[in-house]
């Protein structure tokens, strides 16, 4: 981007990456304007709180005439009015991965974290540490990191730490926008297949991942999970120095050992080039004390000493849906998460588990992204729900875009649920399903939400109508039981 651009204008602006970077260049100085097909709080509050115009719905009409540059968010079609103004006034576009390199880490040592899972995490958790060894460094996350209440930030240090996500870039790039982001260190957590509706296998992933891992310079590093089978094989064609962390080898340079669960954090060990770390990490899960270590393993790569940063690993406070306790009501907690691929659903059951032993456990999921909406993985959710006492699965997010003999069968998977242990229910019906979790709760459970969108607000709604309702102390006076499909309302 030119210094002569001053006035920068957002297709697709309340978009939680979207509005980050909106935010990072008005701090740089440029002017931003901006429009949404939904313009709602809180992105919408957050953008007018620093003076940011944001348009409700798209007209050509919303693009300033003094524009000199038009960002374009992977949500935008082809034939958007703005864009097709744009394109009819020759006004430069770019993708957000574009403008991000651009303006934050082409001068910057880039830290890409990337994986089909743990990324938004581990890149918290990587800023975090950072942070806490005084390095002042720059973020962009998929998600608001608690420790900072925020997503993104520009930061005056040498290092930029950014989620790498494997999806689109834009409706002109059709390509992943990690691809944009040149890292000098890649942090590569887990690769698996996803994205369906992008990606036509698994071998279409390993692609775009190997392009990623390709691009690293020969004095780059590559932070690798030694524990997923795809990731070794895609690190052995690493150009640069490769380093793995691992819960399962002996021979990994960072090694995990000794593990230790109490209901407010994990303890473990970490064997390091360094000498070995003992280690507090305010979350629950294996996933989460891996993506724990590589960032560990990061900072000691990058030569920084423990005594900055190790006891302030205790410190880190989550991500924003990730395992977030959204309420509890006497003895009973709720839990609120992203989870919706079936390797992250059974994870973050485990998690749960190793957290709240003994105690019973709901697993209350709605399939909403484009992958967890298709039966790709119909025979791999059966797996992950297993973990759970109970299992309530919600309708199909917006099952009519999905050809029929594409869409996922949850009757079929509830079905098999509960001839196999967890007592299982399909309830398409979002007030007979809140009902149902107001009228079985019991003292001591634990209820698990998990989707990639807000489930409708159907967590807060149950938490919020808890008080009003009497709650069984002794868990046999729940009747079991299949739950009839809901009638049309009518």
């Amino acid at each position: 981007m030119t210094q002569a651009v001053k006035k920068i204008h957002f297709l697709g602006i309340c978009g939680t990456g979207m509005g980050a970077l909106a935010e990072i260049l008005q701090e740089k100085g440029y002017g931003i304007s901006g429009s949404d097909q939904n313009v709602y709080p809180p992105m919408s509050t957050q953008l007018a709180s620093l003076g940011i115009t944001a348009s409700q719905g798209y007209d050509s009409q919303h693009i300033p005439q003094d524009a000199e540059l038009v960002v374009v968010g992977n949500v935008i079609r082809k034939d958007n009015p703005e864009l097709l103004a744009a394109q009819q006034r020759n006004l430069p576009l770019l993708s957000m991965a574009d403008t991000l390199y651009q303006e934050c880490l082409s001068n910057k040592t880039s830290i890409v974290i990337s994986g089909t899972h743990g990324k938004t995490t581990t890149t918290s958790l990587c800023a975090w540490l950072l942070e806490c060894a005084q390095t002042d460094p720059g973020f962009f996350i998929g998600g608001v990191a608690n420790n900072f209440g925020k997503n993104a930030r520009l930061g005056t240090g040498p290092y930029f730490v950014v989620e790498g996500d494997e999806y689109d870039s834009a409706c002109f790039q059709k390509e992943a926008k990690f691809l944009h982001y040149h890292p000098k260190v890649l942090i590569l957590t887990s690769v698996e297949f996803d994205h369906a509706d992008i990606y036509k296998n698994l071998d279409h992933v390993l692609s775009a991942f190997e392009k990623l891992i390709s691009q690293l310079p020969a004095d780059g590093l590559l932070i690798a999970n030694g524990d997923n089978e795809n990731v070794v094989k895609l690190a052995e064609k690493a150009p640069c120095k490769v380093v793995y962390y691992s819960l399962q080898s002996k021979t990994a340079e960072y090694r995990v050992e000794n593990i230790e669960n109490t209901e407010e954090a994990s303890k473990f060990e970490l064997h390091t080039p360094r000498g070995t770390l003992k280690l507090t990490l305010p979350l629950h899960g294996q996933h989460n004390i891996g993506n724990a270590s590589a960032a560990v393993a990061l900072l000691l790569e990058l030569g920084i000493e423990p005594s900055r940063f190790a006891k302030q690993l205790a410190e880190f406070k989550g991500v924003r849906r990730r395992h977030e306790i959204v309420g509890t009501y006497k003895d009973i907690i709720f839990i609120d998460d992203f989870a919706h691929h079936p390797t992250e659903v059974k994870a973050t059951i485990a998690a749960v588990r190793d957290r709240y032993p003994g105690r019973r456990l709901w697993a209350v999921f709605e399939p909403r992204s484009n992958t967890s909406r298709r039966n790709t993985f119909q025979q791999d959710y059966i797996k992950a729900f297993m973990g759970a006492d109970r299992v309530l699965l919600a309708k199909v997010y917006n099952e009519e875009s999905i050809p029929e003999e594409e869409k996922l069968d949850v009757q079929k998977i509830a079905d098999i649920l509960i001839r196999r242990g967890p007592d299982a229910h399909y309830i398409p019906d979002a007030q007979y399903l809140k009902e149902f979790v107001l009228r079985g709760i019991s003292s001591g459970d634990v209820v698990l939400f998990m989707s990639n969108g807000d489930f409708g607000g159907i967590q807060r709604e149950i938490f919020d109508a808890l008080g009003k309702r009497r709650i069984i102390t002794d868990p046999s006076n729940i009747k079991m039981g299949r739950v009839p499909k809901a009638k049309a309302s009518t």
